[in-house]
């Protein structure tokens, strides 16, 4: 007789349909969690439509505005899955926040920094990129204002869906570029304005790289390296917090409240100073409290940082949405003022509704699409830990600072996202110069004979790369092409936009 399986070694059939069932539910949650977040933006949009029809007042060219509302809402949903990133990312990816933590409190200050201090002015055209004024007619102008919202949005969400945070700012300045060559022609372009920006992605990342990589060579000499950390800790961490908040102090009242305030350099240097003494007396009796009873370790350094990170997660998210909210409600708000009046301006007053659409349209983008670019800045460029994620803050707001003083266009994301790449740069170069000087003692040599004798294996080296070289690539590949990018797709919306209407 022919041998049988032994009935130990056969699956029985109701195993077997289990199996498939929890293989068909796994699949139908995969699919859901995808649909889902794209159902609820074309909810979004379909009530940005809604509203721009009740309430724009446009009879004559309603389909216009609402088209525009729409245009607008799309643009806010990517700005907030992909700009929003770089406020909260290191805060995530050192624990100090989770990631719906993170969420919330990003969507709360970016609403609020949009409604409270987004202003009722903007800029029609970004940066000064062209001037208005050489349109020829208001429906051009529309056109164009619409390639540009259209193009911007496209580009920024190819960005988020391949994890690449990308400046929101740069890339409706090349959509507004774009469709004004297509409309225009070349001699509208302010080519030193667009000069000016094309520096600023050098000077934005390199400079915050440096200041992030001084912070952490400041942390890791006075804190981390010292033999009684808890009493390095009372010293130092107090003066660290109040350096922070004056930064932010002052990084809010140039930039977070520019638009209902502006205040001059004399009254901005004194509410930093104000600031940082008065953080400094408050928090150095409950840094010396808080600290009591702690271990002498690493654990209880990050410890202390935790809470100035929330803060700055927040203050960072409300300048944001002060700021720009605008990439989104600008275009859609000169669309607006064309059809009412009949005429191109410059800076055009942007009703309430209009503002609510950017508004909420950012912290939805983040809610839905967000944690994506949020891991790529937190946790996936470089490893974080509660003080390198305060460096890479504490730079964001000093070098926006310094970039005002030295009236420098830079972008928050290059800022934010270079001093990443700074503080992981940064670890490898000082990881491997200890580690050459600790192979040398070992072996009998002085500290600094530095023969390249004593190179390690080209594998050590390799482990010791601590920025991911290929998420490195991509992110600057991306910040590159921003700007070409949306010019050459704002031309071909134009044209497209031109012919079908």
């Amino acid at each position: 007789m022919p041998n049988r399986p032994s009935a130990s070694l056969a699956k029985p059939s109701l195993d077997k349909d289990l199996e498939k069932i929890v293989h068909v539910e796994a699949a139908a949650r995969t699919t859901g969690a995808g649909v889902i977040p794209h159902s609820m933006a074309l909810v979004f949009l379909g009530l940005s439509a809604l509203v721009a029809g009740v309430y724009s007042g446009v009879t004559a060219d309603a389909a216009i505005v609402v088209f525009g509302a729409i245009l607008g809402g799309y643009m806010a949903l990517n700005i907030g899955a992909n700009d929003v990133a770089n406020n909260v990312g290191p805060a995530v990816g050192s624990r100090a926040l989770t990631m719906v933590g993170a969420l919330i409190i990003a969507a709360i200050f970016e609403s609020a920094g949009a409604l409270i201090a987004g202003g009722d002015v903007v800029a029609t055209i970004s940066k000064g990129i062209i001037d208005p004024s050489l349109v020829a007619d208001t429906t051009t102008f529309v056109w164009a204002m619409m390639a540009a919202l259209l193009s911007a949005a496209i580009w920024v969400n190819l960005a988020t869906f391949i994890g690449a945070p990308v400046s929101t700012t740069h890339a409706v300045v090349g959509g507004v570029m774009g469709a004004g060559i297509a409309a225009v022609g070349f001699q509208l372009v302010n080519w030193g304005t667009l000069s000016a920006i094309a520096a600023s992605w050098v000077i934005s990342p390199v400079l915050g790289g440096i200041i992030a990589a001084m912070f952490l060579a400041f942390i890791k000499v006075n804190l981390i390296y010292r033999e009684d950390k808890i009493a390095a800790a009372r010293r130092w961490v107090p003066l660290l917090v109040a350096i922070m908040a004056g930064a932010f102090a002052t990084y809010l009242a140039i930039k977070g409240f520019k638009r209902v305030w502006t205040p001059d350099a004399t009254t901005v240097s004194l509410v930093g100073i104000v600031v940082f003494a008065a953080v400094w007396l408050i928090v150095r009796p409950l840094i010396h409290r808080q600290s009591e009873g702690m271990e002498n370790r690493n654990q209880s350094l990050r410890t202390l940082f935790r809470i100035p990170l929330i803060c700055s997660a927040a203050m960072l998210s409300f300048a944001h949405g002060a700021n720009d909210v605008a990439n989104a409600i600008g275009p859609l708000a000169a669309i607006l003022h064309s059809t009412q009046f009949g005429d191109v301006a410059g800076n055009v007053a942007v009703p309430v509704w209009i503002m609510m659409i950017g508004a909420f349209g950012i912290s939805l983008g983040l809610f839905l699409y967000g944690p994506k670019v949020v891991r790529m800045v937190g946790e996936k460029i470089t490893k974080m830990n509660p003080m390198r994620a305060y460096c890479v803050a504490q730079s964001a707001a000093i070098t926006v600072i310094i970039a005002s003083w030295l009236g420098l266009p830079v972008s928050s994301t290059h800022i934010a996202v270079g001093a990443v790449f700074g503080v992981g740069f940064f670890r490898e170069i000082f990881t491997r110069r200890s580690r050459r000087r600790r192979e040398m003692v070992l072996r009998g040599r002085a500290d600094h004979d530095l023969n390249t004798d004593n190179e390690p294996a080209p594998e050590v080296l390799q482990h010791r790369k601590l920025v991911r070289r290929a998420h490195f690539l991509t992110i600057v590949a991306a910040w590159i092409v921003t700007v070409p990018a949306t010019a050459v797709l704002a031309a071909l919306a134009f044209f497209g936009l031109s012919f079908v209407f």
